[in-house]
């Protein structure tokens, strides 16, 4: 669902969205949240402990980062908005960013009885599904509300940071 709400805020904070381009970012994300469970339990639950202690921190730093430079770019009044939400390297970083806890799911999956491939696989597929509309939902919302869809995109990163910090602290 992270990854979902960062496809509706890149499509509100772009205010028009290609079908390359969500296909771009439902891929990206789809390989970034079925790499991630499967990294996890190819480390096995030896280093359980060692990735669960930071994961949360590492996400946090990501999405909060992310989303203040959202913000700032909105409040800058001659700057246009989100120069381009779907530029590789920004796909990467919140690829990455919204998928960082799911190193732990790749943990459980190994400890568990279920079918590995199976289980990445369907992770990977539906993460594609529900982004890709996603994105074309935001950029209908978007390229009515301009800047303050990016400033409010940045709000939603950083409070999705939140959230998973408060999740692994609480």
């Amino acid at each position: 669902m992270d990854a979902v709400a960062v496809s509706i805020c890149s499509g509100m904070a772009r205010g028009r969205a290609t079908w390359g381009e969500s296909l771009r970012m439902g891929g990206v994300f789809a390989l970034f949240q079925a790499a991630m469970p499967a990294i996890g339990y190819a480390l096995g639950a030896g280093f359980r402990g060692a990735i669960e202690a930071y994961d949360h921190w590492i996400a946090f730093a990501l999405l909060a980062g992310v989303g203040a430079h959202m913000i700032k770019e909105s409040l800058d009044a001659d700057a246009p908005c989100s120069p381009e939400p779907f530029a590789t390297r920004r796909l990467i970083l919140l690829g990455l960013a919204t998928s960082v806890d799911a190193l732990a799911v790749g943990l459980t999956l190994a400890l568990i009885d279920v079918p590995f491939a199976f289980s990445i696989a369907v992770i990977g597929l539906v993460t594609f599904m529900l982004c890709v509309p996603a994105v074309h939902a935001g950029a209908r919302l978007g390229s009515r509300f301009a800047k303050g869809a990016e400033a409010a995109g940045g709000i939603v990163l950083i409070a999705i940071g939140c959230r998973i910090l408060w999740q692994h602290l609480a």
